[in-house]
């Protein structure tokens, strides 16, 4: 059956939400470095009198700016059903650029903005943003630099970028340039050619698609929502998402040990997808060490980082067996986009597939070995597994239909 298009999304919570509980900020355990995203930054004033207490609160400018939204999350009847647990869906997919690269990569660029704004006391500084990537880091660079006054974007890719990725680079303003037969060649071309250069009133800053705390604070903020969104007295027990260079799972770990580790609830595991010849944490993990990849064989492009950040290292060993490294197949992430587009009317990239595939996988029993190993069907029942959708803009119906020729499905 070829794979429908998409529609609607799923059906929301299938029974009432009851009262959005607030989540203050809880300190961060002692771990290694980045320091614990800051909670919603807020100003003003309070002025106490006889009877009352009035604060008064002054929106800033990085509230104002802020370069993604607030995703929802949706509990799926379909993905539950199979699984055999609460499976809730951070729609992240919905982002200003197509995928959670939005958080990361928009707060990177947002802290540079201000900074520059600052220190060059002046609101007339152009801020000139370059990145090398012609994927979902590149699209967040360019699609973030429209909301910052003053900014604007430069995005380096190699010769062997898509037509198809360049004209949604161009279709959001940004100025692309073709260079190397690689990232790696790409990105050294902007740094020693692009970047070196200076123009009068304007500040260069260079956006790396993963590696950099900055990118790792915006995305923690995705657990926020999460620990906001779920129905009052639920608890999150696992969070299932993908692993490239590991921007993505490095903010996931964060935001879950800045709520977790400092009260009585159960830190919840982590459950990090790759795919094969694209699976360079799941290489050192079965080598005890961080290992480099060879190449990239995977068509999942989005997901091909040779090695995974030194962060993401660290998290797995602070996190012992509470981090879960798995690897499914190109084909088994192509199903899995089919099956979602079927499911919910989403459609979502090859490398956002290689999460749904851990959830679908054997029926979802995959999915309780890791998470749910040793409980009764009861207790297994009334766990809840967040899946972050991270959406992804190298997706499309042509697309999708030749994956379907490619694996015979």
């Amino acid at each position: 059956m070829d794979c429908p298009r998409p529609l609607s999304i799923h059906s929301p919570f299938p029974y009432p939400t009851a009262t959005v509980k607030p989540t203050p900020p809880v300190p961060m355990a002692s771990i290694p470095t980045p320091a614990p995203s800051p909670p919603p930054s807020t100003n003003g004033t309070t002025t106490t009198t006889a009877a009352t207490t009035i604060t008064t609160t002054t929106t800033t400018a990085q509230d104002t700016l802020q370069p993604w939204i607030e995703s929802p999350l949706i509990y799926s009847a379909h993905m539950s059903r199979d699984a055999g647990c609460n499976i809730y869906l951070k729609l992240d997919n919905v982002q200003p650029s197509g995928s959670f690269k939005s958080r990361g990569i928009g707060n990177m660029m947002l802290e540079a903005f201000l900074s520059a704004q600052t220190s060059a006391n002046t609101t007339t500084t152009t801020t000139h943003f370059l990145c090398s990537s012609g994927g979902n880091a590149g699209l967040a660079c360019a699609t973030t630099s429209l909301s910052l006054p003053h900014s604007r974007a430069t995005i380096v890719v190699p010769m062997s970028t898509s037509p198809f990725m360049i004209q949604k680079l161009k279709d959001v303003g940004a100025e692309v340039v073709q260079q190397g037969s690689s990232w790696i060649e790409a990105d050294t071309y902007l740094r020693e050619e692009l970047l070196a250069k200076s123009e009068p009133g304007v500040k260069n800053v260079y956006v790396p698609p993963f590696d950099h705390p900055a990118i790792w604070r915006g995305v923690s903020s995705l657990v926020d929502e999460v620990v906001r969104q779920l129905p009052t007295g639920q608890q999150m027990n696992a969070v299932v998402c993908n692993v490239g260079g590991g921007g993505l799972v490095n903010g996931v770990c964060e935001g879950i040990y800045r709520h977790f580790t400092s009260n009585e609830e159960k830190v919840p595991k982590v459950i990090a997808l790759e795919t094969e010849g694209a699976d360079s944490l799941y290489q050192s993990v079965q080598k005890g060490e961080l290992v480099t990849l060879d190449g990239i064989t995977s068509l999942a492009t989005s997901l091909g980082a040779r090695r995974v950040s030194e962060r993401t290292w660290q998290w797995f060993e602070q996190m012992k067996g509470d981090f879960v490294s798995g690897v499914v197949s190109d084909k088994q992430a192509a199903e899995a986009c089919c099956r979602f587009l079927d499911e919910g009317r989403i459609m979502v990239e090859l490398s956002c597939g290689a999460t749904l595939a851990g959830v679908y996988r054997d029926g979802g029993k995959w999915l309780r070995e890791q998470v749910g190993q040793g409980l009764t069907d009861e207790e297994w029942k009334s766990k809840n597994v967040v899946v972050i959708v991270c959406g992804g803009s190298n997706v499309s119906w042509e697309i999708l239909q030749g994956y379907k020729k490619t694996f015979g499905f």
